[in-house]
């Protein structure tokens, strides 16, 4: 299953006579397929590793580690995004690669990590996390 989304090609490009990209009928993505591929649950479960051995380590200033860890997360979020959505003669993934990288930051502000002294922040950072995910899939990125 390729990482970039496929979506219905717009009515109005249609109708200007702009040719649809080569999706075969019956591949284009649904809301589920959607929300799976605009969350990097690669990267999330490597921040999950990170934090796991970041906060074993007694020796070390947790805070400053994970600010830096959560830095190179979403650079890595963005390009990675950007690497596997990638298809030849297509339009970048700008779209899909952002939208990734804030799922990446709405997930470690859920999970904690370096926002874990944040006021509320399990309250706030469940509530985002649920609406973050619901409202993403609704977004189509521009094909072409």
């Amino acid at each position: 299953m390729s990482r970039r989304i496929r979506v219905v090609w717009p009515k109005a490009q249609a109708a200007a006579g702009v040719p649809p990209p080569p999706i075969p009928p019956g591949e284009i993505d649904t809301y589920f397929d959607k929300v799976v591929k605009y969350i990097p649950a690669d990267i999330v479960s490597a921040w999950v590793a990170v934090t796991g051995l970041v906060s074993s380590a007694r020796d070390l200033p947790r805070q400053p580690i994970l600010w830096v860890a959560f830095a190179i997360g979403l650079i890595l979020t963005a390009w990675w995004t950007w690497k596997q959505a990638a298809s030849p003669g297509r339009r970048p993934p700008a779209t899909q690669a952002i939208i990734s990288t804030g799922a990446f930051a709405v997930w470690v502000f859920a999970l904690g990590g370096p926002f874990q002294h944040v006021p509320g922040q399990q309250l706030y950072g469940s509530l985002l996390l649920i609406l973050y995910t619901l409202v993403v899939a609704l977004i189509n990125p521009k094909e072409g």
